[in-house]
């Protein structure tokens, strides 16, 4: 039954589709896995298996009836504690919603809803999604399955956990300064940051957001693709949806093993620090450049030219604050004693801003785009690191120095992250190996390569992500839990 968590979310829903496996073995292996590893992690925090069950029954039931099964039907799945879903909690993480039952689900819930996910649970974020270390006052800390005295990154913090261990193959999170991408990095799983649009933002919420987007982990890139399958598309009152259906990622290339072709003739920018803007910590840094050679061997075209990013910190600043400020400011204003302080700082620093600060941010907005327009005429790929640091100490908030170099807030060690974030461009994070083992440990810790593509080209990104993976196949090792 174990063994039914580590299969690919692409083998599991076809044995499903098959009846090679019940939905009812599928959630029991689920549940079970999450008996055994969830007390040392803490990574799923609200759990419904009796409404698993009674959904798992009906699945079964369905295809006993020879109806038309989903693309994930009797998948078992946990979801991100932020993202809506129906008639079971979201809190976000905070005291103030702790309670909270939402009546429908977010367009990302239904989709998968739609396409036969079971729902089982939610896993654990930082209050409010705020900042890359999972913890929280309602459900306290998620830790890494590679190293438990470490984070796993946040926001998507409990989900990455979830993936690594075994629990689920796959599940959704969402990404403004690297939240998908940085527990990718600390969990050698893979996280993308779709296009904006890919996966549009709707009514009734934001439908002109562009900063943050909701994507999906997995530790497989085909997986991420089955599920951008399942959960992309135009959508209605989404104004700023790309036209491509969910079936642009249909390919027949992620249901094979293409042994790196696909890196074969593109035009790679590569640099560990983007050109001197990062500090990165010397074992992070001898990782991601190591990767290098993966590219080149293959038959890519390699230079070390990086976009000009010089507006990316001010773009990405002035924007996160305004969203805060859009997000949280009604909860501010009556639960202020209820919230930590880098949420109060940075919704506070929204509602602060001035005309002037987002009349230049939206000038640097468009210098960005043509920046990076520059540098994808050039180049198919930029390739840098996902994070700048190791998976930290677990009691520690953040980080607060890199190589002897102080950091003065807590957005500052994932520059590596909200620097892309602010280009607009879809970004994929993808096992690149591990540190030297510590005396005593059966691995070093995990790093990840960040892969950098023009907007809207979601797929290629993914394809030359999956030829790195086959390649290296850093993906397939597992943590000793």
């Amino acid at each position: 039954m174990t063994d039914l968590t580590w299969l690919s979310t692409r083998e599991l829903a076809s044995r499903l589709r098959t009846g090679e496996v019940s939905a009812r073995e599928a959630l029991e292996a689920h549940l079970d896995r999450i008996d055994a590893v969830n007390p040392a992690l803490n990574a799923v925090v609200t759990l419904d298996a009796d409404t698993a069950r009674a959904q798992a029954s009906a699945a079964d039931e369905a295809y006993a009836r020879g109806e038309r099964l989903g693309l994930l039907h009797g998948v078992p799945m946990t979801h991100k504690d932020t993202h809506d879903t129906r008639g079971m909690r979201t809190t976000l993480g905070s005291p103030v919603f702790a309670d909270r039952v939402p009546e429908s689900d977010d367009l990302l819930i239904s989709r998968l809803r739609a396409a036969g996910v079971i729902t089982t649970g939610k896993t654990n974020v930082p209050e409010f999604a705020a900042g890359s270390h999972t913890f929280n006052p309602v459900f306290g800390t998620t830790v890494n399955p590679y190293d438990t005295s470490r984070t796993s990154g946040g926001s998507s913090g409990g989900v990455s956990a979830a993936i690594a261990a075994g629990i689920q193959a796959s599940g959704d999170g969402s990404d403004m300064g690297g939240s998908l991408r940085t527990p990718g990095s600390f969990t050698n799983t893979v996280g993308l940051r779709p296009s904006n649009g890919r996966i549009p933002h709707a009514l009734p919420g934001r439908p002109w957001a562009w900063l943050g987007q909701q994507g999906f982990m997995a530790r497989e890139v085909a997986d991420v693709a089955l599920l951008m399958q399942a959960g992309a598309g135009p959508a209605a009152g989404a104004p700023q949806s790309l036209r491509e259906t969910g079936e642009v990622f249909d390919r027949p290339e992620f249901a094979r093993d293409g042994e790196g072709e696909g890196l074969r003739g593109l035009r790679v920018g590569f640099s560990a620090d983007l050109d001197g803007r990062l500090r990165v910590e010397r074992p992070v840094r001898a990782v991601v450049e190591a990767s290098r050679s993966v590219f080149e061997s293959a038959g890519a075209h390699v230079d070390e030219a990086v976009p000009d990013l010089d507006d990316a910190d001010e773009v990405f600043r002035v924007q996160r604050a305004y969203d805060f400020a859009c997000n949280n400011g009604p909860v501010l204003k009556e639960h202020r004693d209820q919230m930590k302080d880098f949420v109060i700082w940075n919704t506070e620093m929204g509602l602060g801003l001035t005309v002037e600060e987002l009349i230049g941010a939206e000038a640097g907005r468009g210098r960005l785009l043509a920046a990076t327009e520059a540098f994808f005429a050039e180049h198919d790929l930029l390739v840098t690191t996902t994070s700048q640091v190791l998976p930290f100490d677990a009691g520690i908030e953040y980080p607060t120095e890199i190589e002897g170099t102080a950091l003065h807030t807590y957005l500052d060690w994932m520059r590596a992250a909200t620097l892309i974030s602010a280009t607009g461009c879809p970004a994929v994070t993808v096992p690149a190996g591990f540190t030297p083992p510590l005396p005593g440990a059966p691995t070093g810790l995990p790093v990840g390569i960040q892969l950098v593509a023009a907007p809207g080209k979601d797929v290629e990104l993914l394809l030359a992500a999956k030829a790195f993976e086959e390649l290296t196949g850093h993906h397939r090792v597992r943590p000793q839990l």
